[in-house]
């Protein structure tokens, strides 16, 4: 038990060296399409190093927090000032409906922030590629989701209030793409992961017995995450461990 506490202790120190990297997601929620490797880029845009993913003892699984759908309305009526008002008009109608249906309205890529009738019209309009004097707004709705949940149910929920978000003029939502998932601060779940390393750090060194220790690296990063479920993700840190005999 003494070994298991000494390792738990070091591992926490290294994860506190450099606290600053691993709080710039934290409170925010994350859109998780597929993964955030760290073969990719973080939200301000620099790229991570490359690395690794742990083995799935040292990776947190839990439901995600929402159900995310993109979705989009477009209008082509031909004079521009009335096209751009039916659009606005009716996402203004979804988001006071949404409520009812139990989900919410939100904008981003990576980042997830509310869409409300505070800042609707702030939503950009783009041009329709496919279509002539046609504009349209692109946003995400969400459904919370719970352990256990139905992906089935959440789908359900949110393709019955597109269905249910009255048309104005010529303007039309759609759902576009598949339904994915965000997480709420995944920082948050860093000492639930640094657990999942001490105890696995601590079974793998008892093996070698008293006169082995452990010594970890990658635990200062930021959480990183992958979807492995219907509606589930996994949370982890790019960490490895080795196990070193005693000076």
């Amino acid at each position: 038990m003494r070994g298991f506490a000494n390792i738990l202790i070091g591992l926490s120190a290294l994860a506190c060296a450099t606290p600053a990297l691993a709080q710039d997601d934290e409170g925010q929620e994350i859109i998780v399409t597929a993964s955030r490797t760290l073969a990719g880029y973080r939200g301000d845009g620099e790229p991570m190093a490359v690395a690794v993913k742990p083995a799935p003892a040292l990776r947190l699984r839990r439901t995600a927090d929402f159900a995310v759908q993109s979705v989009r309305i477009i209008g082509d009526t031909r004079d521009e000032a009335k096209r751009r008002e039916e659009i606005y008009a009716m996402l203004k109608g979804a988001i006071t409906l949404a409520g009812k249906h139990g989900v919410e309205l939100a904008t981003g890529d990576y980042i997830v922030e509310p869409l409300t009738l505070a800042n609707y019209r702030n939503l950009t309009l783009e041009e329709d590629d496919n279509r002539e004097d046609a504009e349209e707004a692109t946003f995400l709705v969400k459904t919370p989701l719970v352990k256990g949940a139905d992906a089935k149910a959440a789908l359900d929920r949110i393709t019955n209030f597109v269905k249910a978000v009255p048309a104005v003029g010529r303007a039309e939502i759609e759902a576009e793409g598949d339904l994915t998932l965000s997480v709420v601060g995944p920082d948050q779940y860093r000492g639930q992961i640094i657990d999942l390393v001490a105890a696995d750090a601590a079974k793998t060194a008892a093996k070698f017995g008293p006169d082995f220790s452990v010594t970890a690296s990658g635990l200062d990063r930021p959480v990183e995450w992958s979807r492995v479920g219907l509606t589930e993700v996994s949370l982890y840190l790019p960490v490895s461990y080795s196990v070193v005999p005693k000076p």
